[in-house]
């Protein structure tokens, strides 16, 4: 995946190295089956319909722009706009190195729970926030700036949603040439997993994606199903994800247990933790059930590296598809 890496590389350094300049005008609009839909040109005013079907308008693409949701804050990030202020900094800074933050950023408070008057200090052109992020929450920053709700994640449609996500932020902040880019090498890094795994004969191979922790004696065990963004993934890769549980509306997970893992069968167990918690799964080692399962006997446990956020843009999911491609490959 040389090529398309130092691809990468190179777009990214053109956004940087022309994020202080002019936007051009460009007439790209993006309108998809039940996504959102756009009405602007790239330089002068901007009117973006969001998830709400609120139409958010501003004088001129955002500049100084608050991110509140880690999926946002990286698509901001990706398409060369550094958020003023973010919702986490250091949690941010844990679970996503797709796209790193400069060291001047200002921590706004939680994600749920975001300070409006560390918000407001920063006067930003934009705050975007998502469907996740109460109501009322997000009425009271709009009495001090325009807000633009993205959906968070749509397990009708979870890859889709995050290329929605990612055009709608980038109609806002006059980068819909670079969203495309982002785009264009993330669909290319889906072909090229799927031929690495096809041709290590992977190809059809039953996988289940997971996370967890640890409540006392007892370990959950959170399953990203066909629905969740990166169980969709790892179908279009040619796997097939064995889950056969039914996952929540937005994000396609699913809460079980350690015991019901006895009806997964002979799979590729990937999960990921963080050194910032407990890795609820190393905690089985003695534990009778989990030693007695195939994919364990068969030594088929796959942690992947920290820092891939499950839940991110077009960056995140990349590093999700090489780091699963090394892990069954490797």
């Amino acid at each position: 995946m040389k090529i398309r890496i130092l691809s990468v590389l190179a777009a990214l350094a053109t956004l940087f190295a022309t994020a202080c300049g002019s936007v051009e005008e460009s007439p790209d609009t993006t309108a998809t089956e039940d996504g959102p839909t756009t009405t602007q040109a790239a330089v002068g005013p901007v009117s973006v319909t969001d998830a709400r079907d609120v139409e958010v308008t501003l004088d001129a693409p955002a500049v100084e722009v608050v991110g509140l949701e880690w999926g946002v804050i990286e698509n901001l990030v990706s398409l060369g706009v550094m958020p003023v202020g973010v919702a986490d900094v250091e949690g941010y800074k844990t679970w996503v190195s797709a796209a790193p933050l400069d060291e001047t950023i200002t921590d706004v408070g939680m994600r749920g729970e975001p300070s409006t008057d560390a918000l407001v200090a920063l006067e930003p052109d934009l705050v975007v926030a998502t469907t996740d992020l109460a109501p009322n929450i997000i009425e009271q920053i709009e009495e001090y700036a325009p807000v633009l709700v993205v959906r968070a994640a749509a397990a009708e449609r979870p890859v889709d949603q995050m290329r929605d996500n990612l055009r709608l932020v980038a109609e806002a902040v006059g980068k819909t040439g670079e969203a495309e880019t982002l785009i264009e090498n993330f669909d290319a890094a889906i072909t090229e997993g799927a031929a690495a795994l096809s041709d290590a004969g992977l190809e059809g191979r039953e996988f289940t994606m997971a996370d967890g922790w640890v409540d006392g004696n007892n370990v959950s065990v959170r399953a990203f199903t066909a629905e969740s963004l990166v169980g969709a993934v790892g179908e279009e890769m040619g796997l097939v994800n064995a889950w056969d549980l039914e996952g929540d509306a937005d994000y396609g997970l699913a809460v079980t247990d350690v015991e019901s893992l006895t009806n997964v069968g002979d799979v590729e167990f990937i999960y990921y933790a963080n050194d910032a918690e407990q890795d609820p799964y190393t905690t089985l080692d003695g534990n009778a059930i989990w030693e007695g399962l195939p994919f364990v006997q068969a030594g088929n446990v796959h942690r992947l590296p920290d820092g891939i956020w499950m839940f991110g843009g077009p960056l995140s999911t990349e590093q999700f598809i090489d780091a699963t491609v090394d892990a069954l490959t490797g």
